[in-house]
């Protein structure tokens, strides 16, 4: 069974970032993946700021990721960047890191303006931890994702298609 890490740097639990991160996992739990959530907000802030690797969550969530296949970066878009919470996360990956890992970038944001934050501010930064095999990701507006009563989430048609594509280009990949 593959190994994906979701990690997600969204400050907030209830960012409609989930609503991409929610359908994501579901499509590649049913093609046979076993997905874990990790969420850079749940981790001490203290250890994140202070670059405790000593830390046992900071460990264990390291550990996560060095023992993942594939790797998804979620993040909303801030000033025409990623989140500066993810940043923080990934200054303590190792190197190597990402090496032979796909990794797929889930972004959302307010507005199409910052469609390019991908190429241009996350990858490079994971290439500098050896990432070499991105998938072409999506990056949704915040109006494609509608938040429904009880926590679920309503994606735009548009939206669906292109999380489909790009989830079973990395299915495909993990030969799930």
């Amino acid at each position: 069974m593959s190994k994906v890490v979701i990690l997600s740097g969204s400050p907030s639990t209830q960012s409609r970032l989930y609503g991409l991160i929610h359908y994501a996992t579901e499509q590649l739990r049913e093609a046979g993946a076993e997905v874990t959530l990790l969420n850079v907000v749940d981790l001490p802030a203290e250890d994140l700021i202070k670059a405790n690797f000593n830390s046992p969550d900071v460990t264990a969530s390291l550990a996560l990721l060095a023992d993942a296949d594939a790797v998804i970066v979620a993040s909303p878009v801030y000033k025409a960047a990623y989140s500066g919470l993810l940043k923080i996360f990934l200054d303590l990956v190792p190197q190597e890191g990402l090496r032979e890992k796909p990794v797929l970038p889930l972004f959302i944001g307010g507005t199409l303006a910052h469609l390019l934050v991908i190429d241009y501010a996350l990858k490079p930064v994971l290439n500098a931890l050896g990432g070499r095999h991105f998938l072409g990701g999506v990056y949704a507006v915040d109006q494609w994702v509608e938040r429904l009563p009880g926590g679920a989430y309503g994606l735009s048609e548009e939206l669906v298609v292109r999380l489909d594509r790009s989830v079973k280009e990395l299915n495909e990949l993990l030969k799930l």
